[in-house]
């Protein structure tokens, strides 16, 4: 009998202690689309890649009007026009459309690849803030992309901050 007492004294104990543990937690909150939006780093990476792939993108929206302007050339004309020069007209858009989409797809590829390196480098300067900041308030947990979060435990601008100064 005294052996049951002391295990429930015991696991009583713990829960007590376990309880003002928790009380005593410290967590913070990270949102991690506000930094890809607001972080310095997150908006430098935003214009290189803008750099990077602008030309290609108006490239490829001056195809798509010129793609555009033979389609409507096509349906404009076909009644007038012979059925040879119909069938080249046809074709050339039929070739152009191909080129066109393939050259978006190599466009959208090589964009979310890059993207997603970017995004990657953003992320790793971000943790190391995260845990500059956790390290230096003595944050016991730091949550990152939660369903819902109390905004007294969001940290995000102090993240961005630290991200703008460099840490």
């Amino acid at each position: 009998m005294k052996a049951k007492s002391l295990v429930v004294a015991s696991f009583l104990s713990a829960v007590f202690l376990a309880g003002e543990a928790v009380a005593e937690l410290k967590v913070g909150y990270v949102n991690t689309q506000r930094i890809f939006r607001d972080a310095p780093a997150a908006q430098k990476a935003g214009k290189k890649l803008e750099g990077e792939f602008g030309k290609r993108d108006q490239d490829l929206q001056r195809m798509a009007k010129q793609l555009k302007d033979l389609q409507e050339g096509l349906e404009k004309n076909a009644v007038t026009m012979s059925e040879s020069e119909r069938r080249a007209k046809e074709k050339e858009f039929a070739d152009l459309s191909r080129e066109f989409q393939r050259r978006q797809r190599e466009f959208r590829e090589d964009l979310n690849l890059r993207q997603n390196e970017e995004n990657a480098a953003v992320i790793e300067k971000a943790n190391k803030a995260i845990k500059q900041i956790a390290d230096a308030e003595k944050f016991d947990l730091i949550l990152q992309d939660v369903v819902w979060v109390s905004p007294r435990l969001d940290i995000t601008d102090r993240v961005i901050k630290a991200l703008a100064e460099g840490k």
